[in-house]
């Protein structure tokens, strides 16, 4: 079937028999026919599973490319033995990251399968969830509140309904929808019976029908005319600059040492060939594989913690975070509210205010809260002679939730909601005997009454009613002219773990910044509790009247952010980031879902809202900050054994480089053959893929860390030329002591080469003693077998391939101590390097 155009115009019946179903929606067998005809509700078509097109990645970078060029110019000249060996080479190089990386992602593949979205469709005439992905032209979807538009959708059915459209039109406001007919020439904006894909619902509930899925709806076209893409995260920007170092730092040296070689009259193929094998042996090639296993090792070992991944690139901005900002139901209390108290504006329990509470939350039909839980809870009444008539459902503007019952022939409006937005729409206050009085005469009472609960850290909520006779509706403009009845006083206790949870953030160098919509007096009482003392709060009041500028120097020192309204969240959170912070926001609710997409790290729960859980990077299967704790753990693990493959590989090639350029200027011969410029690359690059199950110091977990170039640069300037120190060293021996042979020097060169950068691994992967820090048996068996074969290999018969030859027993005493005196100088300069230089 083709895309539909001007469906909102079309009548429904029309409509339904254009897409062959019902208001009732398809069967199973027909809705898996369609699956199969369609494909999946995608934007983009699955690539994940693509091993193909995977291992070609392996040989894109343009050195790889222009190396295997010049293998093939290899061939045509004859020289086909050495051709062959490179070939091998690079591509035993591409079948080991191909492998690495095609692991991580299948293991990734499951992990995100548990926190899939799902969204609820009628099939066979029942009601069922399905995942977004299996939604299918035809099906007849249900949506409430937090529910996330899965396709464009024709309404069917609505009641109150508003949608929020900014991420299609950049419209902040709620948008009003209802079932209709427009006339075909309505823009955008104003086709108000049409449900856009990735749209979510603010309030109210919907029966749609779905006209037109994956690539063929709007959010489709827009995203393949911009070609959208997700926000770069800190750690991905550090990579991608990490890159530009590298490329400058291997171009000069390429070209320098090439217009050596070139200069001092040596065949241009073989300095070609070697400046480009030089360029490989630079270039940390397998840092994709090696970060991607990474992250997917931490991602399944956050998944052991109840914590998973939907965005992999989020691990290490988890682990440089240092401001978490947080809601408090849930999170830092229970999430079990009870209802304490329903006292009147005296303070005395009142049956009337309990018994309209109970009215009004025994039949709301929004969406599941805590609130109307515990009401229902608290204690059931004989509602025989009540009906239900209307509704207007609760959202974030109002935040008032009334519905219209009918009692003794006589219509009543019930409203609760937050005390302020309810005694707005009130204009009289019922007094104990059941008269009544201007509640002007009362505001300061109501005021010290709430000031009296909040002080106790429970929160509060208003009620008020109003009579209208036999009317059978109501709209928002009749919560007006109210009777104000009484409070309603919940607890929601403290998590019992919360103080040391909080501490132990502390201690992770993660400060916690606590935004509520509740009171300043609740939100310093439950400050005080969770051990913040005398913290500092900023109402939403107060934010509202600071500019971007003077918050963006408040905002780091203040604690607890009150009062505060939802779109206020995601300017709280833009502004800490501007102030150069790591936020991570952890969100669950509707009005959380613009915060949770611009915090460098969203984080969600596995019970939240569609739209909240679609927003964040990281889901919890627990809303425990517990569970969090040990995600930040986790996730500086993977940023540390990925900073630690940064340090190993560019030091010690940075290193090989700085050694060629000078052996170039007085050998009368390459240093070192093509193909054993890359063996050398190949046989370091082992121990370096065993990084990811390395275990990491505590230092290195205790506190955030983020990108830093100029570190990093410092770091391989100071150890490659360490490296490059011994490696002179072993150049004297050779040629003053052993008056090695080309061959010879090659081989001697290649031993200590190979065997010190795979020893030295075991001393700059930890910032303290080697001695007191136990690698990972993975790292230590790879770092021994490389050792190992490295020696064997001149005795081994395949060694003459690669122009290797037998080298006198002295050499290898020699080469004993060049190794023990470079393992000595890298652990001094290793404690003076980060007693002066911070990471």
């Amino acid at each position: 079937m083709s895309r539909l155009d001007n469906f909102w115009s079309s009548p429904t019946q029309e409509l339904l028999a254009q897409l062959q179903t019902t208001t009732e929606g398809l069967s199973s067998n027909e809705s898996q026919e369609r699956l199969v005809r369609y494909g999946d509700n995608r934007l983009s078509s699955k690539k994940r599973n693509n091993a193909f097109s995977l291992f070609l990645s392996q040989f894109k970078s343009p050195i790889i490319l222009i190396l295997l060029f010049a293998t093939g110019l290899s061939f045509f000249v004859g020289d086909t033995t050495n051709a062959l060996i490179i070939l091998t080479i690079v591509l035993i190089s591409g079948v080991l990251g191909f492998w690495q990386e095609h692991g991580a992602a299948n293991a990734v593949e499951k992990l995100l399968n548990i926190v899939k979205i799902k969204t609820k469709v009628i099939r066979d005439g029942i009601a069922a969830d399905i995942f977004i992905e299996k939604v299918v032209l035809g099906d007849v979807i249900l949506i409430s509140a937090g529910d996330v538009i899965p396709a464009d959708c024709r309404l069917l059915e609505s009641k109150d309904l508003f949608l929020d459209e900014a991420t299609l039109t950049g419209e902040t406001y709620p948008v009003e929808k209802s079932a209709s007919v427009l006339s075909a020439e309505t823009v955008l904006s104003k086709r108000t019976n049409v449900l856009w894909m990735g749209t979510h619902v603010i309030s109210g509930s919907a029966k749609a029908v779905v006209v037109n899925a994956g690539k063929d709806t709007k959010f489709g076209e827009v995203s393949s005319k911009l070609k959208l893409r997700p926000q770069e995260t800190e750690f991905e920007q550090g990579i991608r600059h990490f890159g530009y170092f590298l490329m400058e730092v291997t171009l000069t040296l390429v070209v320098v040492i090439f217009a050596i070689n070139v200069f001092l009259h040596k065949p241009i193929m073989d300095a070609f060939l070697f400046s480009l094998a030089l360029a490989v042996g630079l270039t940390p090639q397998l840092l994709p594989a090696i970060i991607s296993i990474n992250l997917s090792h931490g991602a399944k070992r956050m998944a052991n913690e109840k914590v998973i991944v939907k965005r992999l690139a989020s691990i290490e901005n988890l682990g440089s975070m240092n401001v978490l900002c947080s809601d408090k139901t849930g999170t830092l209390t229970l999430g079990v509210v009870t209802l304490q108290s329903t006292p009147d504006l005296r303070g005395n329990s009142n049956e009337k205010v309990l018994l309209y509470a109970y009215l009004n939350a025994y039949y709301e039909t929004g969406f599941n809260n805590p609130i109307d839980e515990s009401i229902r809870a608290h204690r059931s009444f004989d509602l025989t002679g009540y009906q239900k008539l209307d509704e207007i459902p609760y959202d974030f503007t109002r935040k008032r939730l009334s519905v219209l019952i009918s009692h003794a022939d006589e219509s009543i409006m019930i409203t609760k909601g937050a005390l302020s937005n309810v005694v707005e729409a009130c204009s009289t206050v019922e007094t104990a005997d059941g008269g009544v009085v201007s509640i002007d005469t009362v505001k300061d009472q109501i005021s010290k009454r709430l000031d009296e609960f909040s002080q106790q850290g429970f929160r509060t909520l208003g009620i008020g009613y109003k009579r209208i006779g036999q009317q059978k509706t109501i709209k928002r403009d009749d919560e007006k002219e109210m009777t104000y009845l009484g409070f309603l006083v919940f607890e929601d206790p403290l998590k019992p773990n919360i103080v040391e949870t909080i501490g132990s953030l502390k201690q992770l160098g993660i400060s916690l910044k606590i935004i509520t919509g509740d009171n300043h007096a609740v939100a310093e009482t439950v400050g005080n509790k969770i051990g913040l003392a005398n913290p500092q709060i900023l109402s939403g009041g107060e934010l509202a009247q600071l500019s971007d500028e003077a918050l963006i120097k408040r905002v780091g020192g203040i604690d607890i952010f009150s009062e505060v309204e939802p779109n206020q969240k995601e300017r709280l959170i833009l502004s800490l980031k501007k102030a150069g912070y790591v936020v991570g926001y952890i969100g669950d609710g509707v009005n959380d879902a613009s915060a949770l997409h611009v915090a460098d790290v969203g984080i969600s729960v596995d019970s939240a809202v569609d739209v909240a859980k679609e927003a964040a990077d990281i889901v919890l299967l627990e809303k425990d900050l517990g569970v969090l704790v040990n995600g930040v753990k986790e996730g500086r693990v993977t940023f540390a054994n990925t900073i630690k493959y940064v340090f190993m590989a560019t030091s010690a090639n940075f290193g090989n480089m700085f050694s060629m350029a000078g052996a170039s200027l007085f050998l009368s011969f390459l240093p070192l053959l093509p193909k054993q410029v890359l063996l050398t690359n190949l046989m370091t690059d082992f121990p370096e893929m065993a990084i990811a199950t390395d275990s990491v110091d505590a230092s290195s977990i205790s506190q955030p860390r983020r990108w830093n170039i100029k570190f990093i640069r410092k770091f391989m300037m100071v150890f490659g030329l360490i490296s490059s120190l011994f490696d002179y060293a072993t150049f004297g021996v050779l040629l003053w002591i052993l008056h090695a042979t080309p061959d010879q020097f090659r081989t001697g060169w290649f031993l200590e080469s190979v065997v010190s950068a795979t020893l030295i691994v075991l001393v700059i992967r930890t910032q303290g003693p080697f001695f007191n820090s136990r690698p990972g048996k993975s790292l230590l068996i790879a770092t021994m077998g490389v050792v190992l074969m490295t020696i064997a290999l001149p005795f081994l018969p395949w060694g003459s391939l690669f122009g290797f030859v037998r080298m006198p027993k002295v050499f290898y005493g020699a080469l004993v101590l060049i190794i023990l005196g470079y393992i000595v100088l890298a652990e001094v300069a290793k404690s003076i390097f980060y007693k002066n230089v911070k990471f």
